[in-house]
């Protein structure tokens, strides 16, 4: 089965947040991702780098904020591709769906971030759309937040829920080392 790795948003916004003290899960989620792309980079199997650009000035994520740039670790190399998207999936706006098609893709691995917002949009999204999805859970990292009933949620929790909501109902959920061996 063709496979490909999805890289989504590993930008310094993320990094920016990690440097101020924002609580995160899964501090491996950086080398298992740099693992991720090694295997594949080696394997010559397809990776596409997701970017996410924001259209408001004042988003850490806007193309001309130091945040939109990407992380040392995940950046692109050589012809690997990179999709620009404006919305939280990746196939949302994007070519994505019609790149993956192209190039007889069967299977995606998803890493990045956050786990609970936009790879948890592009699983979802690439579930539905008909590939069979894997989802790097110690790939991928989530951050404390407050729901709108004023209850607060650890990084660990939202990340553990995150994974349980996606495995077996839109595809696997394994760690970086089943991931690779699988692989191979």
């Amino acid at each position: 089965m063709k496979t490909a790795l999805l890289v989504i948003d590993v930008q310094m916004a993320l990094a920016h947040d990690d440097a101020a003290g924002a609580a995160r899960s899964c501090p491996e989620a950086s080398d298992n991702i740099g693992r991720l792309l090694a295997q594949f980079r080696a394997s010559g199997d397809k990776i596409i780098h997701v970017h996410h650009h924001g259209t408001d000035a004042d988003d850490p994520f806007h193309p001309d904020a130091p945040g939109a740039v990407v992380q040392p670790f995940a950046a692109p190399q050589g012809d690997e591709q990179v999709i620009i998207k404006r919305a939280s999936s990746a196939f949302g706006g994007t070519t994505l769906l019609a790149d993956l098609h192209s190039a007889a893709i069967e299977r995606v691995v998803i890493c990045g971030a956050t786990a609970n917002h936009c790879a948890e949009s592009a699983a979802r999204s690439a579930s539905s759309l008909g590939f069979d999805m894997i989802y790097a859970s110690d790939a991928v990292w989530a951050y404390d937040a407050t729901g709108p009933d004023g209850v607060a949620h650890t990084a660990a929790q939202i990340h553990s829920v995150t994974l349980a909501n996606l495995h077996g109902e839109f595809g696997a959920v394994q760690l970086t080392d089943e991931i690779l061996t699988a692989l191979q």
